[in-house]
């Protein structure tokens, strides 16, 4: 099968194509053929090394890609599934060596896999599995009361995004960042209240709510400029496991984000799919590029601006 990866470290030219054996499903296993992949910053992550020593112990070549959607084409034994073959689906993969979402084919554990949102493409189902499953680690972390307040940073990106949305569907007030640029795209997620993007994040949300917030999703990795936009005693999910720096007086608890904790929970995966179907939650695509596009998808991802997915098709 085609898949694109890398046998090197390096800048987004490193990704290549390359042709490796089918994977066949196995016990509990399901396989899909992959149509569409989107690309995440964890993907520039392991390209560019920063996850080298993750991988010491794997030879290359090395496949990134956390999100994946398509056809199931094959069901492993030991499987309990209602899905069948033939059916469209979307998964959050594990990456792991050789084993990546952008590939033609790839084998997931089978409560990795949900059904696509009705009416929507491939692309589309591409955007939701890892990134909201991410959000809603971070939500079911947090755990937030129906009228409780969320601060949000990052609110125009995937996570940001999903963060104002599953957020205000749980009935809380959602304060969320935004350039002047993206206001209107973050007040249409849902945000009760947009303030300005920036390192002075906190004192914005202080301007708005001179308690703090009860608790933040920080998707902008604003860490410890985004932490005294809390109360007291709040709570704070962080995406790059940011824990804080010391002991924190004001009882502030940080719960780093690990998405690979919630990659076997099919449940809630198949509530995203509800969601996106109802509109509580929106599918955004950026742009989609063929697969062998991958170094120009990972160029504009790093140069940053991009609102919505890039996706890999193929």
């Amino acid at each position: 099968m085609r898949a694109i990866g890398l046998t090197e470290f390096g800048g987004p030219e490193v990704l290549q194509v390359i042709e490796l054996a089918d994977p066949e499903a196995g016990p509990g296993e399901v396989r899909i053929r992959v149509h569409a992949a989107a690309v995440n910053p964890t993907d520039t992550g392991l390209r560019n090394g920063a996850r080298a020593a993750q991988l010491a112990d794997i030879p290359p070549p090395y496949v990134p890609g956390m999100d994946a959607a398509g056809v199931l084409d094959q069901i492993g034994p030991d499987v309990s599934t209602d899905l069948r073959a033939g059916e469209h689906v979307m998964a959050i993969v594990v990456p792991r060596g050789s084993h990546g979402a952008y590939s033609e084919y790839v084998v997931v554990p089978a409560e990795s896999v949900a059904r696509v949102p009705a009416g929507a493409s491939y692309a589309e189902a591409a955007t939701l599995p890892m990134n909201g499953l991410t959000t809603r680690l971070a939500l079911d972390l947090l755990d937030l009361q129906p009228g409780d307040t969320l601060a949000v940073t990052g609110a125009a990106g995937a996570v940001g995004g999903f963060a104002v949305q599953l957020g205000k569907a749980e009935g809380l007030r959602v304060i969320a960042d935004a350039s002047e640029q993206d206001e209107q795209l973050v007040r249409a997620l849902g945000a009760d209240v947009v303030v300005q993007r920036g390192p002075d994040f906190a004192d914005r949300v202080r301007e708005v709510l001179p308690a703090g917030a009860d608790g933040l999703i920080d998707a902008a990795l604003l860490n410890e400029l985004a932490t005294p936009a809390v109360r007291d005693g709040g709570r704070i999910a962080t995406v790059r496991g940011y824990q804080g720096t010391g002991a924190d007086a004001r009882g502030i608890t940080f719960y780093p984000v690990f998405v690979r904790s919630y990659a076997r929970e099919q449940a809630r995966l198949d509530r995203l799919r509800e969601q996106a179907e109802s509109g509580e939650v929106t599918l955004r695509v950026a742009r989609t590029l063929p697969a062998e596009r991958a170094a120009d998808a990972h160029r504009a991802l790093e140069a940053g601006g991009i609102r919505g997915r890039l996706i890999l098709e193929f």
